[in-house]
């Protein structure tokens, strides 16, 4: 279809803005080259963009041969967006530019059964604790995007599938956070958040279909289909704790028991459990996740017949319900995430995919995760920013 100059204009506009975030500093010539525009509408789009505020004038490209040239860059003040990771025992919140660099970040330690605080005062004194450090005012922050266990029910705006995260129920909660935050608030599951990140910074990028696996806290799965989030009627899809597997009995009422099949077959806390019922010593204490990262991490850098057998049923116990998802959903590649799967690094990886060969008929590449640094925080970040950006970017207005 044919557009009008102004449209035209916002498109190319646009499609400097992502060169520019994608490749840092670029000279007139070389956007012109990548966008196939010509010197002067290259000229005439930059400085249109400069007036904006958009991109900055920074550096010539010195040390090259021929003349120097002026480069560019997206100014990082043109936008903020903000994200919060929220488990039982604290939120970390991180304010990022529009750059996609973090510039500040705040840990709330939210310990307890029963929060101290109200749910909204923690969220915005995390957020503070973020917006302080980064040196901007809540204002500041274009879009704020919250990671919770569970899913936020469309229909009801209740809290699911996360009955350990206390306070975050009541029916009112995302009304009160509305009327206390500035800025528009999304709410996403973390697992689908660590697929953002993985999708756009990690080792999903370029795939489109694709499911990743998550073990931590807890055991769960995001699915992406056709390139988006696949989030199911009520927030759900993914919740695959309550999957029933062979090797556990058949539990019923799950989501009153918050336990499921394969979360009791392979999820953190059954790692201590096997390494006991195997002889293994030295077990250490502390948080279920935590021990079981530690002791697959052992297990995978030991020669010891009980440590390999300990990851060899924890591989195939993690196979048996990857085979039902591959199987209805046939993805490119899974994921393994999480730090009782991480840990066990390429050796419990290739574990899992010689049992998937056997239990499964769709073959997809397992690969491990690529962003190891609070994965749910960056992906509330990356989805923070990507519509700051439709916003900030918009020329055409």
């Amino acid at each position: 279809m044919a557009g009008t100059p102004s449209t035209l204009r916002a498109m190319n506009d646009r499609a400097a803005l992502d060169l520019l975030l994608e490749h840092g500093p670029l000279s007139r010539t070389r956007i012109g080259k990548l966008t196939g525009l010509s010197k002067p509408t290259a000229s005439q789009l930059l400085a249109r963009l400069e007036a904006a505020g958009l991109v900055l004038a920074t550096g010539t490209t010195e040390g090259r041969p021929g003349p120097n040239a002026q480069l560019y860059e997206v100014n990082p003040a043109a936008g903020h967006a903000a994200g919060l990771d929220v488990t039982p025992e604290r939120i970390l919140a991180a304010v990022a530019d529009i750059t996609g660099r973090t510039v500040g970040s705040y840990e709330l330690p939210t310990p307890g059964r029963r929060p101290a605080q109200p749910v909204v005062q923690q969220v915005t004194d995390a957020l503070d604790g973020a917006v302080k450090a980064a040196g901007l005012a809540r204002a500041d922050v274009h879009r704020l995007v919250i990671g919770t266990p569970g899913a936020f029910d469309p229909g009801t705006g209740r809290l699911r599938y996360a009955s350990h995260l206390p306070g975050w129920h009541t029916p009112t909660l995302l009304d009160e956070l509305a009327a206390a935050l500035p800025m528009p608030v999304e709410y996403e599951n973390d697992v689908n958040l660590v697929a953002v990140a993985e999708q756009r910074l990690g080792a999903a990028r370029g795939h489109e279909d694709f499911v990743l696996l998550w073990n931590e806290g807890g055991l769960g799965a995001a699915l992406v289909l056709g390139g988006r989030l696949h989030r199911g009627w009520t927030g759900g899809a993914g919740e695959v704790g309550f999957l029933p597997v062979p090797g556990t009995p058949l539990v019923r009422q799950v989501t009153k028991a918050n336990s499921g099949g394969y979360q009791e077959l392979a999820g953190s806390q059954a790692i201590p459990k096997l390494a006991r019922e195997l002889g293994i010593d030295g077990i250490p204490s502390g948080p279920y996740a935590e021990v079981a990262a530690a002791l697959v991490e052992r297990a995978a850098q030991s020669e010891e017949r009980s440590h390999r057998h300990l990851l060899e049923t924890y591989a195939t116990r993690l196979a048996t319900g990857l085979a039902s998802l591959v199987s209805v959903l046939d993805p490119e590649l899974v994921v393994l995430s999480g730090a009782s799967l991480a840990s066990g690094g390429e050796v419990l990886r290739s574990l899992v995919q010689s049992e998937m060969e056997e239990l499964a008929a769709a073959r997809p590449k397992l690969v491990l995760g690529d962003v190891p640094e609070h994965p749910v925080l960056r992906g509330a970040l990356e989805s923070a920013l990507a519509a700051t950006r439709d916003e900030v970017f918009d020329t055409s207005r």
